[in-house]
């Protein structure tokens, strides 16, 4: 697909300074990019980098003061990342519905129901009574369970499962071997010492515009629904457990576990290996820093925490710079005890 700096700078609402009928093909990073590509600069750190790129079109930020020459065409916007998020959705070819194709190595009970404009790839398996919107894209190998619902425009990429009973929104995506609805880690402890199995029959239920990283596994409630709300994206790698909640517009990074029946509230951002125990309260805009672990809830919106167990952000910090001066304290210490003594002494 070839766009013209013209028909861009219109998509993106952005001002334009240079060729308009330049073209280009394909994004690329500004330190690789060559000609017919479109770059974007968006961190200073990169600025130098738009002085010796070869991009025919560069994505810049409406206050970019550049102090050489620029050889691109620039086309400048309110927000870098924003306009590049939407930039991408253009290129996106795989995004884009390819019509209604049911491929014949793909496995469709009779009582299913396919929506108009959906494709269904190779050795994908729908089962019965299952219903998929329309305009969505099932890759191969995709299960997807009984009595399962898919919404409208929905991206399962190959590998993804999707128990049943379990229900997917309108414009989500599942990335490659993500499994909806598989049954939580329940057992009940027996008076010989061994496990009763005990079974989950909720589901799990995705709303509008949830994307699933690759390798997250959602367990299904053993009674009711684990909840992902609308718009919360999840990594790669990521456990949530039976009952579990995730807020509206919450990101998880990847590596992330949450236990069972734990509420992480809205817009919160939650960093890589971050681990809940269970049945916590999470306020809403919390934000949790990589690698630590929450053993309690969070009950004021808007806090920041880090470590393990987790406390105030800002707390971390200063006592891990008094953390990595413990030994020469420690010194300190014993030489200041070692002259008492040879004072007491004397």
């Amino acid at each position: 697909m070839k766009v013209t700096a013209a028909q861009l700078a219109q998509l993106l609402e952005g001002s334009l300074e240079g060729d308009p009928n330049v073209t280009v093909s394909r994004p690329a990073r500004i330190e690789q990019a060559g000609e017919g590509d479109i770059a974007f600069l968006d961190n200073a750190k990169y600025e130098s980098f738009a002085y010796t790129t070869q991009a025919s079109i560069l994505l810049v930020h409406k206050s970019f003061l550049p102090a050489q020459k620029v050889k691109p065409t620039l086309i400048r916007v309110d927000d870098v990342r924003s306009s590049l998020a939407l930039l991408l959705h253009k290129f996106d070819v795989d995004a884009q519905p390819n019509g209604a194709s049911i491929s014949e190595q793909a496995s469709v009970h009779k009582s299913a129901k396919i929506g108009i404009g959906t494709s269904v790839g190779a050795f994908a398996v729908i089962e019965e009574g299952a219903v998929i919107g329309n305009n969505c894209i099932i890759y191969p190998q995709v299960f997807i369970g009984r009595n399962a619902r898919i919404g409208d425009g929905c991206r399962l990429f190959p590998g993804v499962r999707v128990h049943f009973d379990c229900v997917i929104g309108e414009q989500c995506t599942l990335h490659a071997n993500a499994v909806v609805g598989a049954d939580g880690f329940g057992f009940a402890l027996q008076e010989d010492g061994s496990w009763k199995k005990v079974p989950h029959v909720g589901n799990v239920v995705l709303e509008k515009d949830v994307e699933i990283g690759a390798c997250t596994c959602i367990d299904r409630a053993a009674i009711g629904s684990t909840v992902i709300h609308q718009g919360a994206k999840l990594d790669n790698l990521i456990h949530i457990a039976h009952n579990a909640e995730i807020g509206y517009h919450t990101a998880l990074a990847a590596q992330v576990g949450v236990a069972g029946s734990t509420r992480i509230g809205d817009h919160c951002q939650i960093g890589g290996q971050v681990g809940f125990a269970g049945h916590l309260t999470i306020a809403n805009g919390t934000r949790i820093q990589a690698q630590s672990g929450l053993g309690s809830s969070v009950e004021r919106p808007n806090t920041a925490l880090f470590g393990s167990p987790a406390i105030g952000y800002k707390d971390f910090i200063r006592s891990h710079v008094v953390f990595k001066h413990l030994p020469a304290l420690q010194r300190k210490v014993l030489e200041l005890e070692k002259k008492v003594r040879d004072l007491e002494g004397k």
